[in-house]
């Protein structure tokens, strides 16, 4: 049996998140003894300044004798940030400011923006 069919056999149940720049992969695989273990797997996307990009992986393997442990202690983080911070999530909301400030800007009859990203400035001043 080569490597591709053991990989195979491994991966029992698969479940993909993207979220923007990140995709978490969670899989369920086979121990060789036939019992399962869950392994969530963060991925995100690098871009370099010449276009290329790469990723990096960062993987949590969790056995099932973790399992109340780790949910129990996952739910109380969870629900403190919730609790503290609210379920909005920060970076949206400033991305809605932003896209705010841009819309409410105007223009003068001379065509110079009157908004406050824009300073005033005349040719005559250069």
């Amino acid at each position: 049996m080569g490597q591709k069919d053991t990989m195979d056999q491994e991966e029992i149940y698969s479940k993909v998140l993207r979220a923007g720049r990140r995709t978490y992969f969670f899989d369920v695989r086979s121990t060789k003894a036939g019992d399962y273990y869950l392994t969530i797997t963060e991925s995100k996307k690098f871009t370099h300044d010449d276009g290329s990009f790469h990723y990096k992986k960062h993987k949590i393997y969790l056995y099932k004798e973790d399992f109340s442990a780790f949910r129990e202690i996952m739910e109380e983080m969870m629900d403190y940030i919730i609790d503290e911070k609210g379920s909005e999530v920060i970076s949206e909301r400033h991305q809605k400011d932003f896209k705010k400030e841009d819309e409410e800007e105007t223009f003068s009859e001379n065509g110079t923006a009157t908004g406050s990203n824009f300073t005033d400035v005349s040719f005559d001043d250069i």
